[in-house]
């Protein structure tokens, strides 16, 4: 099911919704998990971006195991079925199209269908990346490989740390701020703790 970029909202005006207001802005932030923004909902008001997206990476980070893996296995392959059904949401299509994931040369697609397949065996789900921290399709394929080699636990908190930073991206296009004065820092550290 696809999903529509709804239009971005005020910090200010974010802070005062009711829960299912919330939820309704903020659940598509972390692909089908409304979840995490029902459990961030209880942390607002929100004093800036950075502790609305610690809301939500908390919530992933405190999550039981099973929790977690069900999350990472909602999300699409790249330039997988979903992508070739027309099934992804508006925000994977916007963000698997940006290096051209969409319109692959065959080659690059039996290249990635082989590697889909082969991570998918060993973790169980779904590689994951954040599209905007890449620079070219050459550097997914990369880091699509190298990430194979991870021990299950240690790419377990990649993935979960790939979602977060996907789950960023995001929030910077769905809540705006009255004022630019600070930059988002990478929040990772709480996260590192799953491995």
């Amino acid at each position: 099911m696809t999903s529509k970029h709804l239009p971005p909202i005020h910090l200010a005006t974010l802070n005062t919704l009711d829960q299912e207001a919330f939820c309704d802005l903020l659940g598509g932030v972390v692909e089908h998990s409304p979840w995490v923004a029902r459990r961030a909902w209880g942390d607002r008001p929100f004093a800036n971006l950075d502790a609305l997206y610690d809301a939500l990476a908390r919530a992933i980070r405190l999550a039981p195991r099973s929790q977690q893996l069900a999350l990472l296995r909602v999300h699409p392959e790249l330039a997988g079925s979903e992508a070739t059904a027309g099934t992804m949401t508006a925000d994977s299509n916007s963000e698997q199209g940006r290096l051209g994931l969409l319109d692959l040369h065959p080659d690059d697609v039996a290249r990635l269908t082989d590697l889909n397949r082969r991570y998918r065996e060993r973790f169980g789900f779904p590689y994951v990346a954040a599209m905007r921290l890449h620079g070219s399709l050459a550097d997914v394929f990369r880091s699509f490989e190298q990430r194979l080699h991870n021990d299950p636990e240690t790419e377990l908190a990649v993935s979960l740390l790939q979602v977060c930073e996907v789950m960023r991206g995001r929030l910077a296009r769905t809540v705006l701020l009255e004022t630019t004065t600070h930059t988002l820092s990478l929040v990772s550290t709480p996260l590192r703790s799953l491995s």
